[in-house]
């Protein structure tokens, strides 16, 4: 699991940001991506990054604002041409639907394959089924803005050869099948059941991305325990002014968030165009007074994904 940001910019793009969009690379999981926010230009910036348009099967809006969706006619265009038929599923505020259908219609895009916009109207589960779970929750910002909460499943716990060994199960078939959470017979006759050779279940991952948003209860319940916050930061706190004028959060305020969530890893992003590249450097160090692990994104950083206990062990080392 991966997050790709594609544009890290707020309000309009810069030389050096577009605005905002994100892919999770899910591809190692379920062969497919799915993109948060689509600003103008997102199109663009996937060309010069590892992901293929073919491959993105879901798109979740935070929020109507122009610098998250000005880039959805384009993309939802450019997969047409590239002849890809596998649907697309459209998850975001009310009057997304209208939008895309005055884009589509007014510019006569013929698309090749079908889209399903499915419009959120209360907090809750989006999207479900055997190996990750999506919910969403309303923030604090100028119109309806959504934050994500994508879980993995929980993994099987670690598996113990020694164990098994020690109740006749012998290496091959057998282990895998234990492995896999099935019960085996010895070879006299005794079941043996997963559990116990195994440890317990590990815990899955958790991403949170949050849109545009003043700090707010809702973006706590979002973020609790993840193992990567994605949390906006327009501005520095010598702006948090403008800030609350905006409804919009200080790198102070993130951080304070990510902090109370008790997330592994903050990413920084939507940074407004007044900030050039050392005063986002300034930025992050601020950031991090608060919480430590904080990072500031820009246009098309990786960063992968640890499970918690990967994560533990990246911090020891």
């Amino acid at each position: 699991m991966k997050l790709h940001f594609l544009g890290t910019g707020a309000g309009l793009p810069s030389k050096q940001r577009n605005v905002t969009s994100i892919v999770l690379d899910l591809l190692q999981e379920r062969g497919t991506c799915w993109m948060f926010d689509c600003g103008e230009g997102t199109q663009h910036q996937l060309l010069h990054s590892p992901l293929k348009l073919s491959k993105i099967d879901k798109l979740f809006v935070t929020h109507l604002h122009g610098d998250h969706i000005y880039g959805i006619p384009g993309v939802l265009s450019s997969r047409s041409f590239h002849g890809n038929p596998s649907p697309l599923t459209i998850y975001g505020p009310v009057g997304l639907r209208r939008y895309i259908d005055a884009c589509l219609e007014t510019s006569t895009t013929h698309l090749t394959y079908p889209i399903e916009v499915r419009e959120v109207a209360d907090d809750g589960l989006v999207f479900h089924d055997d190996n990750v779970t999506v919910t969403a929750r309303w923030l604090s910002h100028g119109v309806p803005s959504l934050g994500f909460r994508i879980e993995e499943t929980d993994r099987a716990g670690v598996f113990y050869p020694q164990r098994a060994k020690a109740k006749g199960i012998a290496p091959g078939p057998l282990f895998a099948r234990l492995q896999a959470g099935q019960s085996v017979e010895t070879p006299d006759g005794r079941v043996v059941v997963p559990n116990e050779v195994m440890g317990p279940p590990r815990p899955g991952r958790t991403v949170a991305i949050l849109g545009d948003t003043r700090p707010c209860p809702e973006a706590l319940e979002v973020a609790r325990n993840a193992d990567v916050l994605v949390h906006e930061a327009t501005f520095g706190q010598a702006e948090a002014n403008l800030a609350r004028d905006y409804n919009h959060s200080t790198t102070i305020e993130a951080a304070e968030v990510a902090k109370m969530s008790r997330v592994h890893k903050l990413i920084l992003t939507h940074v407004s165009a007044r900030y050039g590249q050392e005063d986002v450097s300034n930025l992050e160090a601020e950031a991090k007074t608060v919480f430590s692990a904080a990072q500031f994104a820009y246009d098309l950083l990786t960063v992968t994904v640890l499970f918690s206990d990967e994560a533990v062990a990246e911090t020891i080392d």
